[in-house]
């Protein structure tokens, strides 16, 4: 076993963290689930070629049949899970004044993230589990409450796409999940079991029930080696890839004594298609800022399923984040804000979600009186949506409509200012009233390179969307952010800036599309080597 060097200012967190015993406990993990891991990515890879050659398309699987139809349910979640109706979002515990307020809020949990708002830099990653491990046991600031007084710890680990580039084990890097989920668990599950609080955690992106069972014999693994009941462990899968969404009760009974339910967002998932099927004319997803949103036909499709098959299996059917940032002062377009992310939410509310995410703090009370005037009670498993017939076409129908110069402007600024986010070591930024993450940055970039392969055109003038317009709009976008925001003020931060936009520009044109950003970005020797983010913590 090799491990990094701690970082300059976090010897205390290596030192209490990287202990002789949690480095067996990942090791151990990492030795065992080694070969399935790479089947299972390897798997991914074959999945995909064979759509792409074939020109076949997602399905509901005859073989398991026999699932979907049985009468089976999952076990019940634990007294603290009954109530998940607001959690907050995209946590990620490194920003410790975040993590503390999240924490001192009245949330019902926290989305406590190593993935899609967290960058894996080696700081980040241990100041974060250091500070999970300080609230855990009653340490993180001066007079903190018993964590079993506080939201739940959601503990989000990274996806199976990522690495921990500092840990190798027999010569390997340690997958980042495996990483992530043992050092939380061997340094917290027992506490956290004890006091009715965890451990629970979210799966990220995974992309059927094979993965879901490979998950469970990592729980149940880990479990044993801790001397813990099997199912003490509680995990909210995220149906964020088309292909996992045809295997939801597959997902549910693979997961059955583990499952706290299922959750369904709008950008991964809508990401995932450009991704799988973006090769294709037919699945060209239209500009996103006008014309996707969970209303559209596929997306309500996709929720109302969700909602069917986990109030069926007796579990959660939670729905995605809102992104909303109210402003600082109260006033009229505080007021707009407040009535558009709530509008929204109540839509879920009706749909019969049991609940949702929330990045700004000010949203939780105000989403929870929502539940309170339309859905009191804990959950809704009582709403079983009878009505909902999903069928393959639903769930696949691309919504009409073309590309706004607009959207196209927004997807570059998004995708190129996530990409100097990441960087400089942090996993979101705020932009026009609203956080953005991987996710955002995601289906951003994605959509950019599908427009770019698939000469789309822009509405109004039908320009075609070429290569040499995005570099144009690029440069624009790069010139105004360099003259306006004094952010870019020095010379290391517009040469950061730049880099993004040349990041940026690859992704876009690539001949084989990038699976994941965040993969190309971790891999990206500028960002493995960087210094902009070694002084961040």
């Amino acid at each position: 076993m090799e491990v990094s060097s701690p970082p300059f200012g976090l010897e205390e967190a290596y030192n209490t963290l990287l202990t002789p015993g949690a480095l067996s406990f990942i090791g151990d993990i990492a030795v065992k689930f080694d070969q399935r891991v790479e089947q299972m990515l390897n798997d991914r890879i074959l999945k995909k070629a064979h759509l792409d050659r074939s020109r076949g398309l997602p399905d509901f699987s005859p073989e398991t049949s026999h699932i979907r139809t049985g009468s089976w349910k999952v076990d019940p979640v634990p007294r603290r899970l009954t109530n998940r109706h607001v959690d907050l979002g995209d946590v990620s515990p490194a920003n410790t004044g975040h993590f503390v307020q999240a924490l001192q809020s009245t949330a019902q949990g926290i989305q406590t993230d190593f993935d899609d708002g967290h960058c894996p830099t080696w700081q980040t990653q241990l100041q974060g589990m250091f500070n999970i491990y300080q609230a855990v046991h009653d340490k993180l600031y001066a007079n903190m409450p018993s964590i079993d007084n506080l939201p739940v710890l959601m503990l989000r680990p990274r996806a199976w796409n990522m690495v921990e580039h500092n840990m190798l084990v027999y010569g390997k890097e340690v997958p980042g999940p495996i990483f992530d989920f043992g050092l939380l668990m061997f340094h917290t599950a027992k506490i956290l079991h004890a006091k009715e609080s965890g451990p629970f955690f979210y799966l990220s992106k995974l992309e059927g029930y094979k993965e879901a069972r490979l998950w469970k014999d990592i729980f149940v693994f880990a479990e044993e080696k801790l001397g813990l009941r099997i199912g003490t462990i509680k995990a909210t899968v995220l149906i964020e890839n088309i292909f996992a969404a045809f295997e939801m009760h597959e997902i549910l009974y693979e997961l059955r004594y583990h499952s706290a339910g299922l959750n369904c967002g709008i950008w991964d998932y809508s990401a995932s298609f450009i991704n799988k099927l973006g090769n294709r004319p037919e699945f060209v997803l239209p500009d996103r800022s006008k014309y996707v949103n969970m209303q559209r036909h596929f997306l309500k499709s996709y929720m109302a399923l969700t909602i069917k098959t986990c109030h069926g299996r007796g579990c959660h059917a939670t729905g995605g984040m809102s992104a909303t940032l109210l402003p600082a002062t109260l006033g009229p377009e505080y007021d707009r804000l407040m009535d558009v992310a709530c509008r929204a939410k109540l839509t879920e509310i009706k749909a019969g979600a049991d609940g949702f995410m929330v990045y700004d703090i000010r949203l939780v009370k105000p989403m929870q009186k929502l539940f309170e005037m339309y859905a009191p009670a804990a959950n809704q498993y009582s709403v079983l949506r009878p009505d909902v017939n999903a069928t393959k076409e639903d769930l696949l129908l691309m919504p009409s409509g073309g590309v706004t110069l607009a959207g196209l402007k927004h997807n570059i600024a998004v995708a190129v200012l996530f990409i100097e986010s990441w960087l400089k070591g942090q996993g979101h930024f705020f932009y026009k009233g609203a956080i953005e993450d991987s996710a955002t940055a995601e289906i951003s970039r994605s959509q950019v390179w599908q427009w770019i392969r698939h000469r789309a055109h822009l509405e109004g003038n039908h320009q075609l969307i070429t290569y040499s317009l995005v570099k144009d709009l690029c440069q624009q976008f790069l010139d105004r952010q360099i003259q306006d925001n004094p952010y870019f003020s020095t010379t290391e931060q517009r040469k950061r800036l730049l880099r993004a936009a040349d990041i940026f520009r690859q992704l876009v044109t690539k001949t084989a599309f990038p699976e994941f950003i965040t993969t190309y970005l971790s891999l990206e020797n500028s960002f493995r080597t960087s210094t902009w983010h070694a002084s961040k913590l």
